[in-house]
């Protein structure tokens, strides 16, 4: 079966040059965006001590030569965030940056190991208000590409409706018939054989190594995703605390958290938390991480002291991750990631 032509060839560009500059005009338009409420963009480093804690996701390492021969291990960062909250705690009060981020293990229609994210935080304002933010972004990136909707492999959704706000155990018995919180303690600790049972009982496969988490993530997945964000965005909010490292617990519920996902089309494009700042709470929940990380994967990533001390001073604030590209794709009816990379990361030809 014959490759197909690189992305640089002059037919292959030629077709991809309208999404490319529908980017760069969203692009433009969010810098507005952020500027006309006060935003501060800011460019943080690409490498960093520790590139995230979380256990699935997987990052790039290399090493930092000093004059002396001497080695530090360093890794391409996977999101902003850690510099971001450094920024705020440092005193900075609303933030915006574009970033190129890099995940191992992930490449496909919607992943790609290189990509930009837009992460913007807000000190001293709820994560409603980023759920605000959201609406006018979805609204802004079709205004400015000149679409009434946004796209993906057959579903649409409109911008210019205001987003439904779901809760993640309401969307679980709304398309699972799974009662979520009846498998979570009073304190967030979960209970795997109660969401078995429930999951069993709604015909959905349990194997005997899933974990809580990967049997939640096998109804998310499965059952929630593919149902949020038709005809309307959908905030898809409250995440079990379990599920939720780097949110502080509501405060009407412990069970759950203030993290919400942003999704269009079925597709997830944003990820937002009501931040924790609190160092210790925060080690112990990056400590359960890399212990599940080495269970699964073999492997661990350090934890970012620096970061954890600048917990103490960070003010309470809220922050959003959003996958630029992706918001790009939908804007502009892009069929894949890399249609929107004004250049894309070589594939390896056998």
């Amino acid at each position: 079966m014959p490759h197909a032509s690189p992305w640089w060839t002059p037919d292959v560009h030629a077709d991809r040059r309208p999404f490319l500059i529908g980017r760069n005009r969203i692009q433009s338009a969010l810098r507005r965006f952020f500027g006309e409420r006060d935003f501060i963009e800011v460019d943080t480093a690409t490498l960093q001590v520790s590139p995230g804690n979380e256990a699935h996701l997987h990052a790039f390492a290399t090493q930092a030569l000093g004059p002396d021969g001497s080695v530090q291990p360093l890794y391409l960062h996977t999101s902003p965030e850690f510099a971001c909250k450094k920024l705020v705690a440092a005193g900075e009060r609303r933030i915006a940056c574009f970033a190129h981020v890099y995940r191992n293990r992930e490449r496909g229609p919607l992943h790609h190991p290189e990509f930009t994210m837009l992460e913007w935080y807000r000190a001293e304002e709820t994560y409603e208000t980023l759920m605000r933010d959201c609406a006018g972004i979805l609204a802004l990136a079709a205004e400015t590409t000149g679409t009434r909707s946004l796209a993906y492999q057959g579903r649409s959704c409109d911008p210019f409706l205001e987003p439904e706000r779901l809760s993640v155990a309401d969307a679980f018995a709304r398309f699972a018939g799974i009662d979520l919180l009846a498998s979570i303690g009073k304190d967030g600790d979960t209970d795997r054989e109660s969401l078995a049972a429930a999951m069993r009982e709604a015909g959905l496969r349990v194997a005997e190594d899933d974990t809580w988490a990967d049997l939640f993530s096998r109804v998310l997945v499965e059952k929630v995703e593919p149902n949020l964000g038709m005809g309307r965005a959908t905030i898809l909010d409250e995440y079990p605390a379990a599920e939720a490292a780097l949110a502080r617990p509501t405060p009407r519920d412990r069970r759950v958290a203030e993290r919400f996902e942003l999704y269009a089309c079925g597709v997830e494009l944003a990820n937002a938390f009501g931040e924790l700042t609190d160092a210790t709470e925060q080690r112990r929940r990056f400590e359960l991480e890399m212990a599940e990380k080495a269970r699964v994967y073999g492997e661990t990533y350090p934890l970012d002291e620096d970061f954890l001390a600048a917990l103490a001073l960070m003010p309470e604030a809220s922050g959003i991750a959003l996958g630029f590209d992706r918001l790009v794709m939908l804007a502009t009816g892009a069929a894949r990631i890399d249609q929107v990379l004004w250049a894309p990361v070589a594939e390896v030809r056998a």
